[in-house]
């Protein structure tokens, strides 16, 4: 067979396909083998088959995808890309599959699997390279899986969380790319974990010496909770600003991006052993002065996560790249010159060689890619801080509620739902429960929540993910669709109980349509139950209900028949506030089905006083 035209690399990851290949016979007896194929991006095998010089049907094994490998030709003359549908299935079952006339393939992984050190066919790495020209080597496709195995081990103990194989393949990544190059670009779609892998990352590392995340201010508070309920061994600082206490080898700093911009000679006064930013498309322009600070901080390894690498143009990508690996990406002219100009100009030769050229230290994999290894639902329960003004106001709320009483009988439990109510609007937005009712004033910047949702819906519009939002309350409705429409200048449709028979149907069908909008509000209570919205994967809790079964149900809406993709369901929880009060009921009520709607505020009225106000009042010691 003739092979693709590229020089082979001995010893390197890719190498061009060699000659003879797993059950191709050139006799006029079919050939029939099943063949494991190790997908090192994903750390799952793609099991296969070949027959009759021909890819087969997938065998009935595990999770159909269609993958692209590297085949020959019906004719046997070369070697191609192809799509293959392919059985997805995990290393540890790799053993007892059950295939038909497994291959030679199949059989020296399980050999290799057990121990052995068998040969590995081409079938066995016959993954192409990120310009489609060479195939993995069996040396680096072998290297990876062990490498990769032995971080599955070790995080087993490490991390209080049973990673899945893509993710572990996503550390041990990380691991390879940063010992080369210095540097790494996560940027796995939204919903796959980039913050779990990242503090995987980070547990390997804890004995290097400090750490340090920085992230937009409304996730500082989410990045210190994933931390402590994932890997409780590091010690996680919030910081603000001003002078750095000591920090032991175990410490994670955490900080926001406003902050970096200001305070960043404190951090240059130390070297971390590892700087993670993100949302890095927030350091997407290098002239910026966060981007700068970002710069100066000395760091043995810089990862960049990231959901959206390039929001407008490949200038934002260089920037990021030069960010994590400035040896590999230090000139922006030169970048400008091979990349920018010549795909604009509608280059695929450009193209090509730009994936080339950021494989080593770009990773990138969406949900489609890995949705074997994926349940139907992605919870991600994200923390919210309030911002200044916010604390301000909820004290000031909750002061006036002790002043007023909470009173006894059925008084009280009116008088606790009321200043519930209060509070948790406190948690959505300032303007929610203030009498600046001006709409010229700017709604971003003042709360927590409403900023990382924003980040969120930036993120699935960037990605063309049409995203439900719920909310319980009309006003917050109404506030979300305002802000929404100034900020990404769509027309945003809001469903609530106040609409007619005709209205509602109106806007599911609009919705439903492929040119529908991006982007829906519903009320928990109206849009809850009875809809059909499966254009949308992606569900925003706004604010938490009592009843999880409740926001269980509007889930569902998109959680349905015809949904084809796996629903990422995102709730936003308000960092020492009563919101974690009801985030805890939910861990503690989700198995139970009788729970009613109020029950939440009942449990809270039988509190004596004292009692109950230590449960809304702000934990300021979190």
């Amino acid at each position: 067979m003739t092979a693709p035209p590229m020089l082979p690399k001995p010893g390197g990851k890719y190498v061009v396909a060699p000659r003879g290949y797993p059950s191709v016979t050139t006799d006029s007896q079919p050939a029939y083998g099943g063949q494991a194929t190790y997908l090192l991006d994903r750390h799952m095998f793609a099991l296969w088959t070949w027959s009759c010089r021909a890819v087969g049907a997938a065998p009935p094994v595990g999770d159909v995808q269609t993958v692209a490998l590297v085949v020959p030709t019906p004719d046997l003359s070369k070697f191609e890309v192809s799509d293959v549908d392919c059985a997805l299935i995990e290393p540890d079952k790799l053993a007892g599959a059950l295939l038909d006339s497994p291959g030679p393939s199949v059989e020296a992984w399980r050999a290799r699997i057990a121990g052995g050190d068998a040969a590995l066919p081409i079938a066995g790495h016959a993954v192409p390279d990120a310009t489609g020209v060479a195939v993995t080597s069996a040396e680096h496709a072998v290297a990876v899986f062990r490498h990769t195995s032995a971080v599955a081990a070790e995080l087993r103990t490490a991390l209080a969380a049973e990673l899945r194989p893509y993710q572990v393949r996503g550390v041990s990544w990380l691991r390879e790319a940063v010992d080369a190059h210095g540097g790494a670009v996560l940027a796995d779609e939204m919903g796959l974990g980039k913050t779990l892998q990242a503090i995987g990352y980070l547990v390997g590392r804890a004995d290097e010496g400090p750490q340090v995340v920085v992230c937009p201010t409304s996730l500082v508070g989410n990045w210190a909770h994933e931390i402590a309920r994932f890997a409780p061994d590091l010690r996680t600082m919030i910081w603000r600003g001003g002078p750095l206490e000591a920090m032991d080898d175990r410490t994670v700093l955490l900080t926001g991006y406003p902050t970096l911009r200001i305070h960043s000679p404190v951090l240059m006064e130390h070297h971390w052993a590892t700087a993670v930013f993100d949302e890095a498309q927030a350091l997407k322009n290098p002239r910026t002065q966060v981007s700068k600070a970002a710069r100066t901080i000395a760091a043995d390894a810089r990862i960049a996560l990231t959901g959206t690498p390039v929001e407008n143009h490949l200038e934002e990508l260089w920037s990021l790249l030069n960010l994590v690996a400035p040896q590999l990406f230090g000139h922006k002219a030169q970048f400008r010159r091979r990349f920018i100009r010549p795909i604009a100009d509608g280059s695929l030769a450009a193209a090509t060689r730009l994936r080339g050229a950021i494989d080593p230290v770009v990773l990138m994999r969406k949900k489609s890619q890995v949705a074997g290894s994926l349940p139907p639902k992605i919870h991600a329960n994200l923390i919210c801080d309030l911002t200044v003004e916010q604390q301000r106001l909820y004290d000031q709320v909750l002061e006036q509620a002790i002043n007023d009483g909470f009173g006894s009988g059925a008084q009280r439990q009116a008088r606790v739902l009321a200043a519930l109510t209060a509070l948790k609007q406190v948690c959505n937005h300032p303007r929610l429960v203030t009498d600046d009712s001006d709409d010229s004033d700017e709604l971003s910047g003042r709360s927590g929540k409403l900023d990382l949702c924003t980040d969120i819906v930036a993120n699935n519009l960037e990605t063309d993910s049409p995203t439900l939002v719920f909310t319980q309350y009309r006003k917050t409705g109404e506030l979300l669709v305002r802000h929404f429409g100034e900020q990404f200048r769509v027309s945003v449709p809001f469903f609530h109980g106040g609409l007619n028979q005709k209205q509602r149907a109106d806007i599911v069908r609009r919705f439903q349509t492929d040119h529908g909008p991006k982007v829906l509000v519903l009320s928990l209570k109206a849009g809850g139950t009875g809809l059909t919205l499966t254009r949308a994967a992606d569900v925003i809790h706004f604010d938490r209900w009592w009843n999880p079964a409740v926001e269980a149900q509007a889930s569902d809406r998109v959680h349905r028949i015809g949904q084809t993709r796996t629903v990422t369901v995102t709730t936003l929880t308000t960092n020492t506030t009563v919101e974690e009060h009801i985030a805890a009921m939910h861990s503690r009520k989700s198995a139970l089905s009788d729970i009613t709607d109020m029950s939440g505020v009942t449990e809270l009225a039988r509190l004596d006083d004292d009692r109950l106000i230590a449960t809304l009042r702000r934990k300021r010691a979190s």
